[in-house]
C-alpha cells in the first residue's frame, strides 16, 4: 500500500516536489463520514500501489490543512481528497464523493 501520513508543511512540500502527481486526503479522526472516506482511499491505494497517496489528520495537523486550503484556493472540508498535478489541484471531492471509484476516475481519466 502506498499511503503515507504527513504531519508538517515541509513534509508535504518535499513529497510534492518529488512526485509530480499525487492524492492528498484530509481526514477527521472524529467524523464517521471521514472514516468511510479514509477506508475508500485505503482500498484505492491497496489496489493501485503505483499511485502516491498522502493523508493528514485535520485535528493533528490543522495548520497544514489550513495552509493547503489557502495556498491552493480549495475550501477545506473533511473528508476531502485533492489530486495534485505539479503545483496545482486539478480535482477534488469531499464527503460521500470520496470513493474508490471516483479516485480511479480522477487518476486514470475514466
Amino acid at each position: 500500500m502506498n499511503i503515507m501520513k504527513i504531519e508538517s508543511s515541509e513534509a508535504f512540500h518535499k513529497i510534492l516536489m518529488k512526485k509530480s502527481k499525487l492524492f492528498l486526503l484530509k481526514n477527521s479522526i472524529t467524523c464517521p463520514i471521514s472514516r468511510e472516506g479514509y477506508n475508500e482511499v485505503v482500498e484505492f491505494a491497496e489496489e493501485n500501489n503505483e499511485v502516491p497517496v498522502l493523508y493528514l489528520n485535520v485535528q493533528e495537523s490543522r495548520d497544514v490543512s489550513n495552509e493547503i486550503a489557502e495556498t491552493y484556493s480549495v475550501k477545506h472540508e473533511s473528508p476531502q481528497v485533492l489530486l495534485f498535478n505539479g503545483d496545482q489541484v486539478v480535482w477534488h471531492a469531499s464527503h460521500w464523493k470520496v470513493t474508490k471509484n471516483n479516485l480511479k476516475n480522477a487518476w486514470f481519466g475514466k
